[in-house]
């Protein structure tokens, strides 16, 4: 921004230069035309009165015009010598200056200079932007060529002091200058006042990234400014909640994942302890403690095992072995296997199969998928409870649900039931073995296969997980 300001302020400071100047050298142009056209003209008039040698005539005319010009003026013969002289201080002297020399060495017909009185040094008028105001006297100088029948007879010579000419160049530029300074003031503060409107939201953005570098992913920032900067901030905004959303998730995740951890180790840790330190322990009580260290042993390695696997699907190194196969065929699989475990407790297995729904997927994935919904509805139904799987084709997907009439899900866990680790009744789910995690497993399944799960469920009457695979063929 301040580099910004700085070349504003610099291109006004410039501009205001060459416009004084510009200005400056039309004024000098448009007066050394006026007293050019002068000089010709009274040259021309006195160029028969300098060959009749009419002194009178000259010196009359020639003091008339020094005091209506304010100046002076000298006359010279061909050589250079001055003749007449309406100060009477160089008459009789020899005028050795160059715009003389112009007339009767170079042979033009005007010149003209402005040059220090004191010292005879000529400046440019462009430079008078750049001269020192204060401690010269500055004149100009007009000669103009006498002819007489083509020849050159003398030169007529205009001193006029420049001290006005000079000042209404300084005016203009000490004007101008104005004019541009708060031209460029204006503009400074409005470029300040526009940058700051700018790069407010981006500060504010800036500050934002900062704090979430740090951790803190609550950090939201100000939507406002130009619709781009809003669109950037709205895009912020949403990435702000999602990282924040992930960082709890991860957070509940490991407090989770601990804590199903520790809970079979300490229990292990006792029974262990208890083997130690009671060497004559009952026979029978002995073999229940390494019972249950080696279900619990076995709850630990499913726990990993699942671990390891969601651990693969987040980083999608999980790649489906698609081969051909029928849905309908995985359903009466896994009725065949989980049978006898609902036969233990009262619950019956019905098949409704419309259609066998051949698709090229993957075929452990999609029985993992079914074994693990029929085994919960098993697991979370009743003794004499009903367990209904059907199979239907929709358009061009595969429409798979379990159903039971088991005690339902409450309508504000539904949203969760596919989270890691959890539980609807954790004391039940203790009791179950389960690990929390095959609901999100199955989900992760499915979703590889590009379709959808979701669960629709009243409680008191039961639950339905109802899958939706595309049909994909090759």
């Amino acid at each position: 921004m301040v580099a910004f300001l700085l070349i504003v302020g610099l291109s006004f400071w410039a501009m205001a230069g060459f416009m004084s100047s510009m200005i400056g050298d039309y004024l000098f142009d448009e007066r050394i035309s006026m007293e050019r056209t002068r000089m010709e003209t009274l040259a021309e008039k006195l160029a028969p009165s300098l060959r009749d040698r009419d002194v009178t005539t000259l010196l009359a005319e020639m003091n008339e015009e020094s005091r209506e010009l304010g100046g002076s003026m000298a006359l010279t013969d061909q050589n250079g010598k001055v003749q007449l002289d309406t100060q009477n201080a160089l008459t009789g002297t020899r005028l050795d200056i160059p715009q003389v020399t112009d007339i009767l060495v170079d042979g033009q017909r005007v010149s003209y200079a402005i040059r220090d009185a004191e010292t005879g040094q000529e400046i440019v008028p462009s430079w008078v932007l750049f001269m020192n105001r204060t401690g010269s006297r500055w004149e100009s100088v007009y000669a103009a060529a006498m002819i007489y029948d083509s020849d050159v007879i003398g030169v007529l010579i205009l001193f006029t002091p420049a001290e006005t000419a000079m000042r209404s160049v300084y005016q203009l530029q000490e004007r101008t200058l104005l004019i541009f300074a708060a031209i460029a003031a204006a503009a400074l503060l409005f470029s300040f006042i526009f940058a700051r409107v700018v790069t407010r939201p981006v500060a504010g953005l800036t500050r934002g990234i900062q704090h979430m570098a740090k951790g803190d992913f609550s950090s939201r920032v100000e939507v406002r400014g130009s619709r781009e900067m809003m669109q950037l901030a709205e895009a912020f905004n949403s990435m702000s909640e999602r990282l924040e959303s992930l960082d709890q998730s991860r957070n509940q995740f490991v407090s989770n994942a601990s804590h199903e951890l520790k809970t079979p180790l300490a229990t292990m840790k006792i029974m262990i302890e208890s083997l130690i330190y009671q060497p004559d322990m009952d026979r029978d009580l002995r073999t229940e403690f390494l019972t249950d260290i080696n279900s619990e042993i076995d709850r630990l390695s499913a726990i990993v095992s699942d671990l390891l696997t969601l651990v693969k699907m987040d980083s999608k190194d999980v790649r489906l072995q698609r081969e051909s196969l029928s849905v309908a065929d995985l359903c009466r699989e896994n009725e065949h296997r989980l049978k006898p475990i609902a036969e233990k407790k009262g619950q019956t297995i019905t098949l409704t199969l419309q259609d066998e729904c051949e698709m090229y997927a993957d075929r452990s994935k999609l029985n993992q998928v079914i074994y693990n919904l029929v085994e919960n509805a098993i697991k979370y139904t009743p003794q004499g409870g009903r367990i209904r799987v059907s199979l239907s084709r929709q358009g061009h997907d595969a429409h798979l649900v379990i159903a039971d009439n088991g005690p339902g899900i409450a309508k504000e866990s539904l949203p969760h039931i596919f989270d890691r680790f959890y539980r609807v009744d954790k004391a039940r789910s203790r009791e179950t073995g389960g690990t929390g995690l095959g609901l999100s497993i199955v989900r992760q399944l499915v979703l590889l296969h590009g379709g959808a799960i979701r669960c629709e469920s009243e409680v008191g009457k039961g639950s339905s997980f109802i899958v939706d695979l595309p049909l994909h063929q090759g």
